[in-house]
């Protein structure tokens, strides 16, 4: 199996990661699993990146569903997974 996965874990000890199923994530211990995002094409067709259940912004208009996603990922391990001063 291919990838890559970060996984934030403080001090306090709980896990941060975006799922993925490149480790066996319930080797860590009981898993909590929420959405972070939706990614949904907008009137136009164009693509949008809805951070809101993290309490993240909206990215996008992006001409590709892939754009989107990417985006998507960068800013949720960016400020999500490992946020500034965790």
């Amino acid at each position: 199996m291919s990838g890559s996965l970060q996984l934030n874990i403080p001090r306090r000890g709980d896990v941060r990661c975006l799922y993925s199923e490149v480790i066996d994530l319930s080797a860590l211990g009981p898993l909590l699993i929420s959405r972070g995002s939706h990614v949904e094409p907008d009137e136009q067709g164009q693509w949008v990146a809805d951070l809101s259940p993290v309490g993240g912004p909206r990215l996008g208009r992006f001409p590709r569903r892939s754009d989107a996603l990417a985006a998507e990922t960068q800013w949720l391990n960016r400020h999500w997974v490992s946020p500034p001063g965790d």
